[in-house]
């Protein structure tokens, strides 16, 4: 039995000529978030005939056309820790409403970001969300000379003048802090993560500022690095508590690692938390909330930092935007890991 032919797949030629329009407002029709230039009933007209033919528009022509791709590239860190899960859901969700795509790459934890940025310049993309660690600065500022913008999530580098939106790291921290030493805690450990991580590093300095303003002395506050992962919690928290003098409390600068953290010194110690130690994380990952984990742990507003990330990209205007630093307040939510000595405040009103 011969083959059928498959079926010639339809132009917006043929979609202008069904709806009784021109070839310009097939492409105004499709415009992402809309155009000035056509009326709503035309514009449903064309969708009307779209649909009929099983048109739908070919995005690398369009780029052709328009010199614009509806592309934006999200550079990630590693999908294993849930908080990168969330951040490209969101993003997600956000760009296709405004009729972009989204176009992803991931950095395994500890790996560079640059040769993930070098990737995203063999596309046309009309900007670039950055939320791994890892990035010298001479690839961000490459993308920058191309006209390309630039948003730094979740973190930033000094010495680069790019956009970022970030939460108050530091102020987290110090909330941590004061809600250890409120519930009489006197011993304390810190998990931090990569050295080169501006967001580890405030939320550790934040935490440390808080207790020696207090008069904790140094050799009170055990200091650890470990990968930011389940596995580095579990391995640092195994250590931390088998140590000669254990800590009363432990902050972990994520909540993967708290979590990988508090599973060792409960299953593998048979200690309880938070009587035998209290530990607290950052980030409120869904998974903090479960009754597993319960753990107290620092809200970021998420929904917020995206909205600011894609303004900041300008994605509707032809030249990036100034270079905006936003960062947002972070709000300590207590659950049983660390129990609350009074009621939840906001970091930004701790003093």
């Amino acid at each position: 039995m011969p083959r059928s032919r498959p079926q010639k797949r339809a132009t917006s030629h043929d979609v202008a000529a069904l709806a009784g329009v021109s070839q310009s407002a097939v492409s105004r029709a499709f415009s992402p978030g809309g155009h000035p230039l056509i009326a709503e009933p035309t514009r449903q007209r064309v969708l009307a005939a779209a649909r009929e033919l099983s048109y739908s528009p070919n995005p690398i022509a369009r780029s052709l056309n328009t010199g614009r791709s509806a592309i934006v590239a999200l550079i990630l860190g590693d999908l294993a820790n849930p908080f990168y899960g969330q951040v490209l859901q969101r993003f997600s969700d956000v760009l296709q409403g405004m009729g972009r795509q989204l176009l992803v790459f991931t950095v395994p934890a500890r790996a560079d970001a640059d040769e993930a940025l070098r990737r995203v310049l063999s596309f046309q993309v009309e900007g670039v969300i950055i939320t791994a660690a890892q990035l010298s600065t001479s690839m961000a500022r490459t993308c920058m000379d191309r006209g390309i913008p630039v948003v730094m999530f979740n973190r930033y580098i000094p010495s680069l003048d790019a956009a970022c939106v970030r939460c108050d790291n530091h102020a987290g921290g110090g909330a941590v802090a004061r809600a250890m030493l409120a519930a009489g805690i006197d011993r304390f450990a810190l998990l931090t993560g990569d050295a080169q991580a501006t967001a580890s590093n405030e939320r550790a300095g934040g935490f440390k500022d808080v207790l020696r303003a207090a008069g904790v002395s140094p050799g009170a506050i055990i200091e650890r690095a470990c990968p930011t992962t389940y596995e580095g919690g579990f391995v640092a928290g195994r250590a931390l508590g088998r140590s000669r003098r254990r800590p009363r409390g432990l902050f972990c600068v994520t909540d993967i690692t708290a979590m990988g953290a508090m599973d060792a010194i409960r299953f593998d110690l048979g200690l309880r938390i938070p009587e035998d130690i209290a530990v607290a994380g950052f980030g409120d990952v869904l998974e903090s909330a479960r009754a597993s984990y319960r753990l107290t742990t620092l809200r970021q507003p998420m929904e917020a930092m995206v909205l600011h990330a894609v303004r900041l990209l300008s994605l509707d205007e032809r030249t990036p935007s100034v270079r905006e630093q936003v960062v947002l307040p972070v709000d300590l939510i207590f659950r049983e890991s660390l129990v609350a000595p009074v009621a939840s405040m906001r970091t930004d009103q701790a003093g």
